[in-house]
């Protein structure tokens, strides 16, 4: 599997539970700390529930206890609690840094797992009996099954399914993330700014470390491409962008340089007919990102690996029936999903004919859909157990 975020982890712990012998591999040299603050809505807190992992995971949380929407002088105008909507509203009950999550997710895998660091797959050779995969740095090897869980950029789609540009749809934003000293008094609340009729917004959250808060931004970008790679680049259109945003926008952008943890990306989804083909297939971001707006990026990818390591089990390890499987049960969820997250995308956009209603106007039954819609089979009569081959 390729991939140790959010995803690849989770997949490899019901892998395991499910009898096979799982190896990630991750391009980078550790695991990414920081990121931005992920959810656990609805069936997604189910998923850890059962992975054993409920107490870790909110031991770990962000513990935002709500959010402000407020104007340049710092002035409320909405407030959002995070037990509203049973814990499943904007703030969700379970809000968590992605690299605290990603923690987690390893640390209760590392010991049945082998991980790959600073590694990377660079030629996949599938037949009907396998897949031979040639790694950067370890070589030659031979596994029954190949999965892509490496995010929105995956270099292994790419490599079977196709270019980027076949699948990625992007939504007409950019986003950036990065830690800050906590000189803004900032106390278990979430505090946002959106500057009118530009679609500009600015905003800090709290996180565990309460000497430090997760700055916050996002700007239209409808054309723009960006090297992903390329930090002082991003960081340089950061400033460019948001130099002239009022609030704390000019406090917040004066510690860019310092901070250990910047991430910018455009904000995009995964669109494809198939998360499959042959012995290879997709999961998480690589092959349904609904975008950091649908608030479900690491929902889906919980869920996702639940189902796909039950279906795969289920089907005794036939990659034909065990993906189909997986997808049919999945697919109308991440649907849902990518659906609000293009909502919320056209929301923020700068008024016109074609601008969505806000959040607080979404049709309920498709945000109980995002959130509920899709089962989780108990796999009743599939083994679990820790290390047989699943040949």
């Amino acid at each position: 599997m390729s991939g140790a975020s959010i995803a690849g982890p989770a997949l490899a712990h019901w892998l395991r539970r499910r009898g096979a012998e799982v190896t990630v591999v991750e391009r980078a040299p550790e695991l990414r700390p920081g990121g931005q603050a992920v959810d656990a809505r609805g069936v997604a807190k189910e998923v850890i529930r059962r992975m054993g992992l409920d107490a870790a995971v909110r031991a770990a949380r962000t513990d935002t206890a709500g959010a402000y929407n407020v104007d340049v002088d710092g002035n409320v105008l909405e407030t959002f609690r995070a037990d509203d909507d049973g814990g499943d509203g904007y703030i969700a009950e379970i809000e968590i840094l992605r690299g605290d999550l990603s923690r987690v997710l390893y640390d209760d895998t590392r010991d049945g797992v082998e991980y790959l660091f600073a590694d990377r797959i660079v030629q996949l050779t599938p037949d009907a009996d396998g897949v031979d995969v040639a790694f950067e740095g370890s070589g030659r090897r031979r596994f029954d099954l190949v999965i892509g869980a490496d995010g929105l950029h995956s270099a292994l789609r790419a490599m079977v399914f196709g270019p980027h540009e076949r699948f990625v749809r992007h939504l007409g934003r950019m986003m950036a993330f990065y830690t800050v000293p906590n000189e803004f008094g900032l106390d278990r609340w979430l505090i946002d700014y959106q500057e009118s009729g530009t679609g500009r917004s600015a905003g800090l959250r709290p996180i565990q470390d309460a000497t430090r808060a997760m700055a916050m931004f996002s700007f239209p970008a409808a054309d723009l491409d960006v090297d992903y790679r390329d930090v002082a680049a991003q960081k340089r259109l950061l400033r460019g962008r948001m130099a002239d945003l009022g609030w704390l926008t000019p406090r917040i952008l004066a510690h860019l340089d310092d901070t250990p943890d910047f991430y910018l990306d455009q904000v995009a989804q995964v669109v494809m007919d198939r998360w499959s083909s042959g012995r290879v297939g997709l999961i998480g971001d690589a092959a349904f990102s609904s975008s950091p707006l649908s608030g479900a990026g690491t929902g889906l990818a919980l869920v996702g690996a639940y189902l796909l390591a039950g279906e795969l089990a289920a089907a005794g390890w036939d990659p034909e029936a065990g993906f189909a499987a997986y997808e049919r049960r999945m697919r109308p969820f991440v649907e849902a999903n990518q659906q609000i997250g293009r909502l919320h995308a056209r929301s923020l956009d700068v008024g016109g004919a074609d601008a969505a209603p806000s959040p607080e106007e979404w049709p309920v039954d498709l945000i109980e859909r995002a959130i509920n819609g899709v089962e989780l089979p108990d796999y009743a009569g599939v083994p679990e157990s820790s290390a047989s081959d699943p040949r």
